[in-house]
């Protein structure tokens, strides 16, 4: 199980054995290289007390090491591992949400207590960091990836209709997986096993902050906890860099980051053969990115580097079956999942930490569904409608069986039963209550599958993404920001735009929302094409029982299809890889 996470880790390894529990770590080495082996123990009484296999990173770890000090607590190492541990002892000793509650940073983690016998293991409040289990008939098989779980003969490789509907729908729902019987421990929340059985409880929700500060305020205190989050998160012992895409999140981050690093920032953008010189505008896309990063890049200061992918790198493969080994699940985006692996591997030559842009367009309103009447008012998730090509390409029994539109529904509901209530003025408002719902599920239902695709992708070559929009101080501020703050000059991320204007070019301040590029190269869609044919026409391919042959053969008559075209070619392949047994 361990020397599956090689991957993940591959500066150390090690284990820990005592009678029920057994603990595994590989280690990626990021602060204190020589000290921060694992698993790492407290003694107390010349015996273990706790100990614990962690992954990410505790951005206040020197914070709450000076408490802990104060407190009378000794370290041996200068590793944010080790101030964990004690801030369990010191804090947690009663409920470990005390102690979970003073970390800031992004983090999943295991923590045995040898004197109560339990275990817990606890996630991050957003799900940055990936933790997966499995419910045994005595115990729990657990790790940061399913390939993990699945390591162990106790886990049944077997994906049912419930496991179906969770890969097809774009759909953030921890409490299941592709996999029967295997969950997620969901962002913001503890698991606790001892001998009576498993509990799940939760540490940190989002809630209504009863916002009352005025748009220039509340633009000085996002600028605010922007720097203080960017200082904490350029902490590292290894090289750090930025990804950079000439977007407002990016190069606002790009920005601070390098006002606040004490060497030249190292910035790094992805690119394909004749991308800009031949682009092609469409509603994603309005404008390439290689001029804006140019710009960007030059104002700031950093050593930038283009990184220039090809039509048959991102259709090697090799590449795909390394992107589908790290996702360790059917969920896809295609060629942009390829290109951001190849775009990591080119990093990880350079840098061993990047900072990245990701949930901004969730935090801040970023994407054009905010904006969209029809979408908002949808009575369902805004980013939904494109069930429909799933629908055509299925076989129909296999459709009726798996009742998508109720399947969504449900979901639906049970998002929206949680989204806070909002106080003050704004509660009287049914427009902000609506926006307030949509900013919610963009947060919870959208966000962590762009941070699972964004953490496995790098982790898979070693290298640490960190996500600075994502700390939780700026999200639960803005979450409770009314949306006409969020929208006070008539724009998208107006909040943003404001903060960090002055640090940026103004052909990036005033640019429109443009998406991860795609490339547009006739050549890779030939080459999909091909693939596709052959896999409709083999009629043993572990698929083919769950397609509409005739209607999986529409979606090749338009671009706007190929990306569920590349879902399916992904679906064959994990069926076929990872020896999945379809229990429908």
């Amino acid at each position: 199980m361990t020397a599956t996470m090689a991957r993940r880790g591959p500066n150390d390894e090690g284990t820990w054995i005592d009678g029920p529990m057994a603990l595994g770590h590989r280690r990626l080495a990021i602060i204190d290289i020589q000290g921060g082996r694992q698993p790492m123990m407290l003694q107390e009484g010349g015996r273990p007390a706790l100990v614990l296999v962690y992954t990410g990173e505790t951005y206040n770890y020197r914070d709450l090491r000076q408490r802990l000090a104060a407190l009378g607590h000794r370290f041996d190492t200068s590793s944010d591992t080790e101030v964990v541990l004690h801030a369990h002892r010191e804090w947690g000793h009663r409920d470990p949400r005390t102690a979970v509650s003073e970390l800031n940073g992004m983090f999943a983690y295991a923590l045995w207590d040898t004197a109560k016998r339990e275990l817990v293991l606890i996630r991050d409040r957003l799900g940055i960091k990936p933790l997966y289990y499995y419910p045994t008939q005595h115990g729990m098989l657990f790790g940061s990836e399913p390939k993990a779980i699945l390591a162990n003969r106790l886990a049944e490789r077997v994906m049912d209709a419930e496991g179906l509907r969770r890969t097809l729908c774009s759909i953030a729902d921890p409490d299941t997986t592709a996999f029967r019987g295997m969950r997620e421990v969901p962002p913001g929340h503890i698991v606790r096993v001892t001998r009576d059985g498993i509990r799940q409880v939760s540490y940190w929700q989002l809630t209504d902050s009863g916002h009352t500060d005025d748009v220039p305020t509340t633009v000085r205190r996002v600028r605010e906890l922007l720097e203080d989050t960017i200082q904490r998160q350029l902490i590292s012992d290894v090289p750090l860099c930025t990804l950079l895409s000439g977007g407002l999140d990016s190069s606002a981050m790009t920005a601070l980051a390098a006002r606040f690093s004490d060497e030249r920032i190292r910035s790094f953008a992805v690119d394909f053969v004749g991308y800009t010189d031949n682009f092609t505008p469409n509603p994603i896309c309005l404008t390439p990115d290689g001029p804006y990063v140019q710009e960007v890049a030059k104002l700031a200061g950093t050593a930038h580097t283009d990184i220039t992918l090809s039509a048959d790198e991102l259709m090697d493969s090799g590449i795909r079956t390394s992107t589908l080994h790290a996702h360790d699940l059917p969920f896809t985006m295609g060629d942009i999942d390829s290109s951001l692996y190849l775009l990591f591997r080119a990093i990880r030559q350079h840098s061993t930490v990047a900072l990245s842009g990701e949930s901004a367009d969730e935090l801040f309103g970023g994407y054009p569904w905010f904006h969209d009447p029809a979408h908002v008012q949808a009575d369902t998730f805004p980013w939904s409608e494109s069930i429909d090509i799933t629908r055509k390409s299925l076989d129909p029994d296999l459709v009726q069986k798996l009742d998508f539109p109720g399947y969504l529904d449900g979901q639906y509901r049970s998002a929206l039963a949680k989204v806070p209530e909002l106080t003050g003025p704004a509660a009287a408002d049914p427009y902000e209550r609506r926006m307030r719902q949509v900013c919610y599920l963009f947060l919870t239902s959208y966000l962590p599958r762009l941070l699972n695709r964004k953490d496995r992708l790098s982790m898979a070559l070693g290298l640490e993404v960190r996500v600075p929009y994502c700390d939780h101080r700026l999200v639960e501020y803005v979450f409770g920001t009314p949306w006409a703050h969020k929208t006070f000059d008539g724009r998208e991320k107006s909040l943003l735009r404001a903060a960090t204007a002055d640090l940026l070019p103004q052909s990036v301040v005033q640019r429109v929302k443009s998406g991860y590029p795609v490339i547009q190269d006739p050549t890779y869609y030939r080459m999909l094409r091909t693939r596709f044919t052959a896999l409709l026409n083999d009629r043993n391919a572990s698929v083919a029982p769950l397609l509409s042959i005739e209607g999986s053969r529409d979606l090749l008559n338009t671009t706007e299809n190929i990306r569920w075209v590349q879902h399916i070619l992904t679906l064959q392949d994990f069926l076929t890889d990872y020896n999945v047994s379809l229990r429908l």
